[in-house]
């Protein structure tokens, strides 16, 4: 089954969603800011995209600038900011099987599909 984690504020997202919508295929909708994931489906998420803890951080937010920037975090430690933070993750990804991609920009997930 393809998942997507999706977030409705963001136009990406939504671009993203659509283009799964457009494909026909099956698929389910984890809205993460709703129900935030588990700090192990975070490191499952990270495997799936071959990348580290910091590579699925949006940097740019207002709480990683005021909270996070600058510190040195361990893995962990960057994992349990985004589990605490679910706004941090970087969106929209979508994942089938234990392959995962972050859709940025959303044509990537044409591709990934």
């Amino acid at each position: 089954m393809i998942k997507i984690y999706h977030n409705p504020r963001c136009s990406k997202s939504r671009e993203g969603l659509a283009i799964l919508q457009e494909s026909g295929q099956d698929f389910q909708i984890v809205k993460y800011l709703n129900q935030p994931l588990r700090e192990e489906e975070i490191k499952d998420l990270l495997k799936a995209l071959g990348c580290d803890p910091i590579d699925l951080v949006r940097t740019n937010e207002k709480i990683w600038k005021e909270e996070f920037k600058g510190k040195e975090l361990s893995k962990d430690q960057i994992i349990k900011a985004m589990h605490d933070n679910p706004k941090l993750i970087q969106r929209p990804i979508v994942m089938q099987k234990d392959k995962a991609i972050i859709a940025r920009p959303p044509e990537k997930i044409k591709e990934f599909l």
